[in-house]
């Protein structure tokens, strides 16, 4: 299960970078003030604008202006209307990539997860939606955590005609980097190969030859020795090579839901809301899922070994099974300002000042680390949980612990909880070097 160490930053990097976030047609007519985030500056973000729901509408542009504004008064029915509109108007592939999104994101805050998939699905194939905008939009918490959102997800993993190759573009340039030789491995596959199965052409006439035999004819074992060798070999390599597929499509299949994982929201103790990936490099949370008396338990027994712990950098994340669908999803609709802190890190090639913006944020945000976290949205940790038993061949929920590293990785997980004094024989220091080492 471990990925590379620079697996996460590296896709968080070529989501941002693949996001259509700039220079759209929309631009000038939405808010620019500093509760705004920078994606609720694009077309396809869920964002209000100043111009009255009343203006008239005469074009594509102007549809979807006015469904956003509508479903920021939640108007959602006559949004939905709006962004529908515009889809009849002859849109450009920018406007029609917006109204699919943002009529998408009205099914998802109904509910509607079939027809949020359906609109997202052709806003991939045909109009270059990036997948990462999908994960990253908090207006689309609750079609996550829908079962209609991972056959999405599988679908854009592998790819295809109905949904694209932009997201598995992506994934498999993450996968070179954990794993630089494996195209190396694969072309010395193919070659030694295809230098079998030419050696194996050459030596069928000298079978014949032997088999009949005379003055000249080369040995009978021999030349079968040397056919065995070449058939054996081709066996091999091909064997090899499929294996290494099958590795490669499991490293696709681990890189997606350590996104997905990044993206969960937390609520400190503090009560600030912040995503998992802005707690990297700060702490190691331990997730602790099962029954809400085995994970009760588990907390009781951590607050014994609570200094060690926290030393180590260790914050718990307790998910108690069957909660998220007990508990209503938060749905934040288009316009509504992030949560403080909430947004991501600046990424290499932003500038200074966004830098040391985002140092002094990090310090803050450490100090507001506690020894615990409360999940958001428990409906997407259970699900996001149980497809990594599923990928370990544990029995989707049974109590099970995760451990993850300074950079977002998996550490190692296990059935039911964890013990803690393992724990701290286990993880250095945070000021350790080998906790450097792991960020």
């Amino acid at each position: 299960m471990a990925l590379g160490m620079a697996t996460l930053p590296v896709f968080h990097q070529l989501l941002t970078l693949s996001n259509p976030k700039s220079a759209t047609i929309l631009r000038q007519r939405l808010p620019t003030s500093n509760s705004q985030r920078a994606f609720h500056v694009s077309i396809l973000c869920c964002s209000s604008t100043s111009q009255s729901p009343e203006a008239n509408v005469e074009s594509a542009e102007s549809s979807v202006n006015l469904g956003l504004q509508l479903f920021s008064k939640g108007r959602v029915k006559e949004a939905l209307v709006q962004f529908e509109a515009a889809l009849d108007m002859n849109p450009n592939p920018m406007e029609a990539q917006a109204a699919l999104y943002n009529k998408a994101c009205c099914h998802a805050y109904r509910g509607e997860g079939k027809k949020a998939a359906d609109c997202l699905r052709v806003a991939l194939r045909e109009y270059d939606l990036k997948f990462g905008t999908i994960l990253n939009d908090p207006d689309l918490a609750s079609f996550r955590a829908l079962p209609e959102f991972k056959e999405l997800q599988e679908e854009a993993r592998m790819g295809g005609e109905d949904i694209g190759y932009g997201f598995r573009r992506d994934l498999k340039l993450i996968s070179e980097v954990q794993a630089p030789f494996r195209g190396v491995r694969r072309f010395f596959y193919v070659a030694l190969s295809a230098a079998a199965g030419i050696s194996l052409l050459f030596n069928l006439p000298r079978l014949f030859r032997a088999i009949q035999g005379g003055n000249e004819a080369p040995d009978v074992w021999e030349t079968v020795g040397n056919l065995a060798v070449n058939v054996g070999g081709i066996v091999v390599f091909v064997a090899l090579f499929l294996w290494d597929n099958k590795k490669e499509e499991e490293q696709l299949a681990q890189i997606s839901r350590n996104e997905t994982l990044s993206r969960l929201p937390l609520r400190l103790s503090t009560n600030r809301v912040v995503e998992l990936v802005q707690l990297r490099d700060t702490v190691r949370p331990v997730i602790l899922a099962g029954k809400k008396e085995t994970v009760s338990s588990a907390i009781q027994k951590a607050e014994r070994f609570r200094t060690e712990l926290l030393r180590r950098g260790v914050l718990l994340v307790p998910v108690i099974w069957r909660e998220g669908r007990e508990t209503r999803m938060e749905k934040k609709g288009f316009g509504a300002p992030a949560p403080a802190g909430s947004a991501a890190l600046p990424s290499i090639g932003e500038d200074f000042e966004k830098r040391a913006q985002s140092i002094t944020a990090k310090s803050k945000l450490k100090a507001e680390i506690r020894f615990r976290a409360d999940v958001i949205s428990p409906a997407e940790w259970e699900s996001w949980i149980r497809d990594q038993q599923k990928s370990e061949g544990v029995t989707p929920g049974e109590d099970v612990y995760i451990i993850l590293r300074l950079d977002g990785r998996v550490r190692r997980s296990g059935r039911g909880m964890p013990d803690w004094q393992k724990i701290i024989e286990e993880l250095p220091p945070m000021d350790a070097l080998l906790s450097k080492l792991e960020r």
